[in-house]
């Protein structure tokens, strides 16, 4: 039998007593960290938090602003917003967003397109926004819909702006086109430090004038306090900022003007650019196939995307400023300036023309077999002699020509107001060393300048260009910025902010001289190459005729029956009128045209009748649609 062990109650109840110190230490020290995390949370930290949790529970629901109309000089919209009805989503309402939309394609018309565009902004936005899957709803639509609209919480119709162009592709490539945002548009607001302003929107200028003046169109983005629920409900609007509307953008332009010379062009190919010589303002701007701009503004479809890219007419370049084409005979006129301001040569000083010219081993012929005969400066104008200029531009040499033909604008952008413009070629030593990198392609051959004396050879220079040099000897030998805004309108306070006419610079040319080539010019139109097209004008108007050569015919004779149609000559006529104080000058460009005198003259006769005597061609174009101002 094992002795019974007996516990020390002593012991057993000091033990006792240090477990429940201990536990109580810990109770203390968990209750005492538990109250100074609360303090931390609630005294220290409540400002923070407090600010966390008004954020949490008042959302910024941006507003965005009407867009800025464009008009023309005398209050034709050109670009202008309207109202349509549109199918939105709020998907924080919706539990099955795919479900939802796959039967409200039983009730409105949703393309694959309508439901990826929905995506993109869904990941872009927050959830309590509205958010549209249907844009433009008909009546029938909308009627269907809100029959059954107790089937679709967090579905609903709602009235937004839309862009529209109401004259289709009349002017298209000034007034250019807006797109949905990517991300180059992004970069750009990004740029202007612009993004608060930008939350909401969805579209931006891609070309044109929208794109050129986006920021002053766009106007200012309002927002909506919103209350929101821990789900991220929409509950009540709390405060709201009302959005200020874009700036209006009143333009130099005529739209029937613009309208005119569209219809006189006609099926073919071209550009046209009038300016008014004293101010630079644009008064036609055309470029032509042109496109419809409507076509882009909710997304262009695959299709027409297609169509517009692969077309062999490409409507998609702007050939007003984008396309550069050898001047042809049209760059006579400066040339003979050139040769008067540099002393090679007097109005009086003749050649004897045998058809003609002669240099290193190769002839050089002129249109005219057999020669003009003896030739001074007026008869090499107004009879477009070519022997006279190969000879002239050998005695003057291609970087004299180059250095002069500078100063009027050749071979640098003109600064128009619209993104993206060419500065062709203004060919010389220095720059065909820098366009080759063979050292025998970099140099430059005597022979080389001939052909620059008549416009051909590398010369190759925009339309505007052109236009803008004519205007500046029309203007007497101020060069002016061409531009295309007249003013920028605040519609809030009325406010104009003016495009101030901007003397890019006055040429150093005598006035004597200018005025050699100015009458040389109205005797183009009055007894030589323009006559034809100029018969029983009302008013007198210079000129000059142009045919640029497209491929080499080398050697050959140029029949135009015998050659593929784009392969043909293009067509050229510089012009400015009326002579004694000019009011528009202008260039026209048909593209595989053939002779000036044949399809570009023409063309300028129906412009300058319209302008200044406002007579319509016989066939008169249907008037486009006219809106007021206010819609």
């Amino acid at each position: 039998m094992r002795l019974a062990e007996f516990k020390n109650p002593e012991q057993e109840l000091e033990r006792f007593q240090r477990r429940l110190a201990v536990a109580g230490g810990l109770v203390l020290l968990a209750f005492f960290l538990l109250f100074a995390r609360f303090f931390w949370l609630q005294v220290i930290q409540h400002e923070h938090y407090r600010t966390r949790a008004e954020d949490n529970r008042i959302a910024l629901v941006p507003i965005v602003p009407n867009r800025g109309l464009i008009v023309d000089r005398n209050g034709t919209v050109l670009a202008r917003n309207y109202s349509a009805y549109t199918l939105e989503i709020m998907p924080s309402k919706v539990a099955d967003l795919e479900a939802v939309i796959d039967e409200l394609a039983g009730i409105v018309d949703i393309q694959p397109k309508d439901r990826k565009r929905f995506r993109k902004l869904l990941e872009e936005s927050r959830n309590f926004e509205s958010l549209p899957i249907r844009t433009r709803l008909s009546d029938e639509e909308v009627a269907r819909f809100v029959a059954q609209r107790f089937r679709f919480p967090g579905v609903d119709v709602k009235a937004r702006l839309f862009r529209q162009y109401p004259n289709g592709d009349l002017a298209s490539h000034a007034l250019g086109y807006i797109g949905r945002v990517n991300d180059r548009d992004l970069a750009s607001i990004e740029k202007n430090e612009a993004e608060d302003n930008y939350r909401g929107t969805e579209h931006f200028g891609k070309t044109g004038l929208e794109q050129k003046y986006e920021f002053e169109l766009h106007g200012q983005t309002g927002f909506e306090q919103v209350e929101v629920d821990a789900g991220g409900r929409a509950v009540r609007v709390l405060e709201r900022t009302p959005p200020v509307p874009g700036s209006n953008l009143v333009l130099t332009l005529d739209a029937k003007l613009q309208q005119v010379v569209e219809k006189a062009f006609g099926k073919r190919r071209g550009a046209l650019v009038a300016i008014e010589p004293s101010t630079g303002g644009i008064l036609a701007l055309v470029s032509m196939p042109g496109y419809d701009p409507n076509l882009f503004v909710d997304g262009i479809n695959l299709q027409d995307w297609e169509a517009l890219n692969t077309s062999e007419d490409k409507p998609m370049v702007n050939r007003a400023l984008n396309g550069a084409y050898p001047p042809g005979s049209t760059f006579k006129p400066f040339m003979a300036l050139a040769a008067l301001e540099t002393g090679k040569r007097t109005p009086q000083q003749s050649i004897a023309d045998p058809g003609f010219f002669t240099f290193g081993g190769h002839t050089f012929r002129d249109d005219k077999k057999g020669g003009h005969g003896i030739v001074d400066m007026y008869k090499s104008i107004v009879h477009s002699c070519d022997t006279y200029y190969y000879v002239l531009a050998n005695d003057m040499g291609i970087d004299a020509i180059a250095n002069f033909m500078r100063q009027l604008g050749f071979g640098s952008p003109t600064g128009i107001d619209i993104e993206g413009e060419s500065k062709g070629v203004l060919p010389s030593q220095a720059w065909k060393k820098e366009r080759f990198r063979k050292p025998e392609q970099q140099k430059w051959y005597a022979g080389e300048t001939i052909s620059i004396g008549i416009g051909q050879g590398y010369n190759a220079y925009t339309p505007i260009q052109l236009a803008q040099a004519t205007a500046a000897i029309a203007s007497g030998g101020v060069l002016y910025r061409p531009h295309l805004v007249k003013y920028v309108e605040n519609i809030n306070t009325g406010e104009r902010t003016l495009v101030e006419p901007q003397p890019l610079r006055t040429l150093p040319f005598k006035p004597a001289n200018i005025e050699v080539i100015k009458r040389a010019m109205v005797g183009v139109n009055t007894e030589g190459t323009g006559a034809r097209a100029f018969a029983g004008a009302e008013y007198v108007a210079g000129g000059k005729t142009g045919t640029a050569q497209v491929y080499s015919l080398k050697g050959g004779k140029y029949e135009a029956s015998k050659v593929q149609e784009r392969l043909r000559d293009h067509a050229l006529f510089i012009a400015f009128a009326p002579a004694e104080q000019p009011t528009i000058a202008l260039a026209v460009l048909v593209e595989n045209g053939g002779f000036g005198a044949q399809t570009a003259a023409p063309i300028a006769r129906q412009v300058l009748d319209y302008y200044l005597l406002g007579k319509l061609p016989k066939e008169a174009a249907p008037e486009y649609e006219e809106v007021d101002e206010d819609d």
